[in-house]
């Protein structure tokens, strides 16, 4: 008989600049602590607030305050029972207190952070997944029958049915649980050509690296030296060809050597750095304006002097960097 295949709990990502991340889902046993846990800190907080209110409404004397200490009683349940988490998730990077706790957050199918709609609309059909529910008063007749019993199975055989884990509110807005790996972390390299600081320095100063490129820029520099100079470059240009149009950089640059010019700018580069030894570059401007016919291409190999040292950066891979061995 044939052994039973493993249960697969990573899914591959593939952002737009052509980076693909591995994300391990949170499965259920790892969602279930993270709900009640939610569940025990909304009541905290909703019991400290409801007190708070009652407290401070006791010290005024008003014959009319009380129903209106009710209403708001129960206004106040209704907003934490259906809005907590979409506040908390909205703010705080897709995760609640029970989320946190338990190292699993919330991202898009695209790998990228929800939106307040997202988050809204996933804690609305919770209701839906938290069935069917039992009426307490069937296991017990002195408990009133307005006090039910969410099973979950709805949401429970959803999560099994479906490749990323979703349930149906993760369905309906385009969801998915995964565990947040934070510790995973690579070490900051030193390079020491003189040309990457060079060409750093005609990066735009209003550049902003995106997470899912800081990632990849660190993990390429880590894995580069397992790499021959020819495949360096193959993976490299899928990388820097459309930065290369957005800086307006003549196309014939190294994009291995651009490669390390982006990391040395996100990693190593301090603001009012003009340290940079522009006469590395022997003269050539980078800029496409600044090219003539005449002048050779500026790609050269680049040197192996890549050296680590202990300031931590995050780690990713790309869809080719990530198919070669790591020594």
């Amino acid at each position: 008989m044939p052994a039973a295949a493993a249960l697969d709990t990573t899914i591959a990502v593939v952002t737009p600049e052509n980076i693909a991340f591995e994300y391990q889902l949170a499965g259920p046993f790892r969602r279930l602590p993270a709900y009640l846990i939610d569940v025990i800190a909304r009541w905290i907080i909703m019991a400290a607030v409801i007190l708070g209110m009652w407290i401070v409404g006791g010290m005024i004397r008003m014959s009319a305050l009380q129903a209106y200490m009710l209403a708001a009683t129960f206004l106040l349940y209704f907003v934490f029972t259906n809005f907590y988490g979409t506040l908390m998730e909205s703010y705080f990077n897709g995760k609640t207190i029970g989320k946190w706790a338990c190292g699993i957050r919330v991202v898009g199918t695209d790998g990228g952070p929800i939106d307040f709609r997202q988050a809204l609309l996933r804690n609305l059909i919770r209701i839906a997944d938290l069935a069917p529910y039992v009426v307490l008063n069937d296991v017990n007749e002195e408990i009133p029958p307005i006090f039910f019993l969410p099973v979950g199975v709805v949401g429970l055989v959803t999560m099994l049915c479906t490749r990323r884990m979703q349930r149906l509110g993760d369905l309906a807005c385009g969801t998915m649980v995964i565990v947040d790996e934070r510790n995973w972390e690579l070490p900051v390299s030193k390079i020491e050509d003189p040309r990457v600081a060079a060409l750093a320095s005609y990066l735009p100063a209003d550049y902003r690296f995106s997470r899912s490129m800081s990632r990849t820029l660190a993990v390429y520099v880590e894995r580069r030296q397992y790499l021959t100079p020819a495949r360096r470059r193959e993976i490299a240009r899928k990388l820097t060809t459309p930065l290369m149009d957005q800086f307006d950089f003549r196309p014939d640059i190294d994009p291995d050597l651009l490669m390390l010019a982006l990391y040395h700018r996100n990693f190593l580069w301090n603001e009012g750095d003009d340290s940079a030894d522009l006469s590395a570059l022997n003269g050539f401007s980078p800029l496409a304006k600044d090219q003539s016919a005449e002048e050779p291409p500026i790609a050269a190999a680049v040197s192996e002097s890549v050296t680590p040292v202990s300031a931590p950066s995050p780690t990713a891979t790309t869809q080719d960097a990530a198919s070669e061995p790591a020594g």
